[in-house]
């Protein structure tokens, strides 16, 4: 029993480290990002996307939210962590919220972007329209710009 579970792990191990190379090879432009400070909005989009600002005020209220969606339906703190930090993943981890440079650099509408579309490259998924409202996805970036305000 214990050797087809291992058989089995080993198995879908090598898939997942297929499927990455599969990727980087296929398209170099879908591979992980070099830069954690790249924008992940195409240029094309990118202008409109910054222009796109939350419509929510930032409330304690609000921000409650947001951490109820980030722990629950939004699945976030799977990969994003409880912390904020990111689990540390082979290739590309994900954002850490609590990087303040990060946090200066990227707009409420390219956060807003990326919920919306995901992000090419990485295993970040769509959210808004598939697991939760865009309103959801308002609150959760209220949430995600306070992992500064407390660190």
């Amino acid at each position: 029993m214990g050797e087809d579970v291992f058989v089995r792990c080993k198995f879908f191990i090598c898939l997942y480290l297929s499927c990455i190379a599969a990727l980087i090879v296929a398209d170099p432009a879908l591979a992980f990002h070099s830069d954690v400070y790249q924008t992940r909005v195409p240029q094309d989009q990118l202008d409109a996307a910054i222009a796109s600002k939350n419509p929510y005020k930032n409330t304690a209220e609000r921000i409650k939210r947001g951490r109820q969606i980030y722990f629950g339906k939004g699945l976030c703190v799977t990969c994003h962590s409880k912390d904020g930090t990111g689990v540390r993943l082979p290739g590309h981890s994900p954002r850490d919220f609590t990087d303040a440079r990060w946090q200066r650099l990227r707009s409420d509408g390219e956060l807003m972007w990326v919920l919306k579309n995901g992000s090419p490259g990485t295993g970040m998924p769509k959210r808004v329209g598939t697991v939760i409202s865009e309103e959801d996805g308002w609150s959760v970036i209220h949430f995600i710009r306070s992992f500064i305000s407390v660190n």
